[in-house]
């Protein structure tokens, strides 16, 4: 049998998600915690993990190079890729916002100079708002350009928000409330929506799972 192939993002997401996944059901040999690893095989033989950087899920799952993906909702709306979302695994919770100072985005605005990761996002959102931008795309530091003269305004996720209040910028506008969620490969869902629906109750198990052991703590 060929088994299910899930890529989950590295880091942070890949931790929760193999939580999750355990669980669930799914069992792991030991070297699944060992980073180096790129493919780990459920010891059922069943499902795969492929860790991949966040903004590689979509793409490995919409060429259908994994069946699954379980990535941020954040990427998932700047990528755009043509895949279905089924779930949100209601962690990695944050918000996507427009921050800046406090005067940076005044109501009767028409143009702004934007810097974010997000520029798919960035420009679908004012181009809704009827304001013309520029917009310059950042791979980190994101908070430092408009305390630069780089840009008004950032695009950008927050969780506390204190990273903008220690460089004394605030949040202006949310965009959207993002967390973790499940993605499909269109033909995976089409072919294998037995063995889809068996990965997706293993997750909702696990995340119920995780409910329950947090209201009884």
């Amino acid at each position: 049998m060929v088994p299910m192939k899930i890529a989950v993002a590295k880091g942070r997401i890949a931790e929760k998600a193999r939580e999750l996944l355990s669980e669930g059901g799914i069992a792991f040999p030991d070297t699944l915690y060992d980073e180096r690893k790129l493919v780990i095989t459920s010891l059922s033989e069943d499902f795969q993990l492929l860790f991949v950087k966040a903004a590689d899920v979509p793409t490995y799952v919409e060429k259908g190079a994994a069946d699954i993906g379980i990535v941020g909702k954040d990427t998932i709306m700047e990528d755009g890729k043509d895949v279905y979302e089924l779930q949100d695994l209601g962690f990695g919770k944050c918000r996507l916002v427009v921050a800046g100072f406090s005067d940076s985005f005044p109501a009767d605005t028409k143009s702004l100079s934007v810097a974010t990761k997000y520029p798919a996002i960035a420009k679908n959102y004012f181009d809704q708002a009827g304001i013309r931008t520029e917009i310059s795309r950042l791979n980190g530091s994101i908070e430092l350009a408009p305390i630069a003269g780089l840009s008004d305004v950032i695009v950008d996720i927050v969780e506390t928000g204190s990273t903008l209040r220690d460089n004394g910028l605030v949040v202006l506008r949310e965009i959207e409330k993002v967390s973790t969620r499940v993605i499909v490969n269109k033909a995976s869902y089409a072919t294998k929506t037995a063995e889809v629906k068996t990965c997706m109750d293993l997750l909702k198990k696990g995340v119920d799972e995780r409910r329950a052991d947090y209201h009884n703590a």
